[in-house]
């Protein structure tokens, strides 16, 4: 007998086998779930022997047989190989009396087979991969009954159904074992919760930076690790987590297996499912404490260095104050000289660095912030300010402060000297505007003396509000000088206030 020829125009042979050994069912031991369909089968169909069937390339593999006492067979005694060429199976009433098996050894030795009805296992791309099929000693020219097709059907897509589940649960399994070798070979800490915050599972570096037993930081163990100044704050911002879904990240110390606590870095995202629903949470943690103890010792030293210059403010003005004393002719440029020092040493002091306890009474450090503070000594006799400022705020850094503290004290010594500042009634406002890349910031005034128009030579003042724009910031300085009042537009590229700001549009 020969064997038939399986190469189809639906499908490759070398396909069918590449999907048949990625099951992973072949040569595996017997199991309840196909023992049970064969013996049930067999039993609805009233024969004696039933089979689930997987064709291999040279040979015929029971991965569930009842009647027939053997786990495999040559592929040339097959009646299933026949029936991959069928769409959906195949009967043969009488083998005896039909050519493709007369000659076959299992019809005409000792086995005497003479009737086989069989069902493909089809994958979901549609790929056969054998049969569950019902054999019996006595020809059965009536075939199978109704119920009986029905049944056949149906325990055949049972059949699959359990090997689809045994190959998700292997793949399931090799990519857990990949999971693990990849998180051990990490050089961070990693671990998993269920979608309650439940903590069940830490790879090898977590143990290994702890030292604790294995299981010991299980569901809510990890909390004790922490050092006690930071559980309650850990604990808070992974229940916000817990209850919204956002990403968990915190730096906390972690207790060491040497005893002492290290500055770590924390991170979690959750898992969803198609629902939105949160299925897993993954984390990690990675120790920052070298980097940590690096930025404790240059905020120190910059510490230092802002209390340095902070006194090299105050040394200048004693000494302009000193030598306008001494010639009373520079009394005037003197007074100038230290107000603009002054604007430099507010704008030092309000982008210094500063430790934890003094941040609260700086404020935040935004342009508004720094503006409002800067215009404060121009406030009328009840404390209301009489620059007004209004319009999209900014975060605002060192990179401009020296630039827009030395724009604005001159616009607003200026005002006070000649414009609108300089008499009760009269007002500034300042208009702050983002426009995609631009930054735009518009000084107005109103209510001051009346302009005639431009001023024909420019003075330092000017100058030095030109250069502060052009020349620091990058931006355009446009005035109009309309009989109202000084109209200044200051146009700047939206990263010349914050170098973070110019980070986070590089990213």
């Amino acid at each position: 007998m020969t064997v038939p020829d399986r190469d189809s125009p639906g499908w490759d042979e070398s396909e069918r086998l590449a999907i048949l050994r990625d099951y992973g069912v072949l040569d595996t031991e017997r199991e309840a779930a196909f023992d049970d369909v064969v013996a049930l089968i067999a039993r609805i169909c009233e024969t004696p022997i039933a089979v689930v069937n997987l064709i291999d390339a040279d040979r015929q593999w029971f991965k569930a047989e009842t009647g027939l006492g053997v786990r495999e067979t040559p592929l040339a005694t097959s009646f299933c190989a026949h029936a991959l060429l069928q769409e959906d199976g195949m009967v043969v009433p009488d083998a005896a009396q039909d050519p493709r098996f007369i000659d076959n050894p299992l019809v005409t030795g000792e086995a005497g087979l003479r009737f086989y009805a069989g069902r493909l296992l089809k994958t979901p791309e549609g790929l056969p991969l054998g049969t569950l099929c019902v054999l019996d000693t006595k020809p059965r020219p009536e075939g199978l009954t109704d119920l009986q097709v029905m049944a056949l059907e149906t325990m055949a897509r049972q059949v699959m159904s359990h090997m689809e589940l045994r190959r998700v649960l292997r793949l399931r399994k090799e990519m857990e074992a990949q999971f693990r070798v990849l998180a051990d070979a990490m050089p961070q800490m990693v671990w998993s919760t269920r979608p309650d915050g439940f903590h069940d599972y830490y790879n090898a570096r977590w143990y290994e930076f702890t030292g604790v037993p294995a299981g010991s930081t299980d569901g809510e163990g990890w909390n004790d690790m922490f050092h006690p100044d930071d559980q309650a704050r850990a604990w808070e911002r992974w229940s916000r987590s817990l209850e919204t879904g956002e990403p968990y990240e915190i730096e906390y110390r972690l207790k060491h297996h040497s005893g002492v606590y290290r500055w770590t870095l924390g991170r979690a995202v959750a898992v969803l499912n198609d629902e939105g629903e949160i299925t897993r949470w993954f984390g990690t943690c990675t120790d920052i404490d070298e980097l940590k103890r690096l930025e404790q010792g240059r905020e120190l030293i910059s510490q230092e260095l802002s209390h340095r210059i902070k006194n090299i403010f105050a040394v200048i003005t004693a000494l302009v104050a000193l030598s306008a004393r001494q010639y009373p002719e520079a009394k005037a440029f003197a007074a100038s000289l230290r107000t603009r020092i002054a604007a430099l040493a507010r704008a030092h002091e309000f982008v210094r660095p500063h430790t934890e306890t003094s941040k609260p009474t700086v404020g935040p450090t935004t342009l508004h912030a720094f503006l409002s503070d800067l215009f404060g000594a121009y406030a009328d006799d009840a404390g209301a300010a009489r620059v007004v400022i209004s319009g999209d705020d900014a975060v605002f850094d060192d990179q401009a402060a020296t630039s827009v503290a030395l724009l604005f004290h001159e616009l607003a010594t200026n005002a006070a000297k000649y414009g609108a500042l300089s008499n009760d009634r009269g007002r500034v406002e300042l208009t702050t505007r983002g426009e995609e890349d631009r930054f735009v910031l518009t000084w107005t005034e109103t209510g001051g003396p009346v302009l005639d128009g431009a001023p024909t030579k420019t003075g330092f003042g000017s100058s030095l509000a030109l250069l502060s724009v052009e020349g620091q910031l990058g931006g355009r300085f446009v005035s109009e000088w309309r009989p109202e009042g000084l109209k200044i537009v200051v146009d700047l590229p939206s990263t010349a206030l914050s170098r973070r700001r110019a980070a986070e549009k590089a990213i």
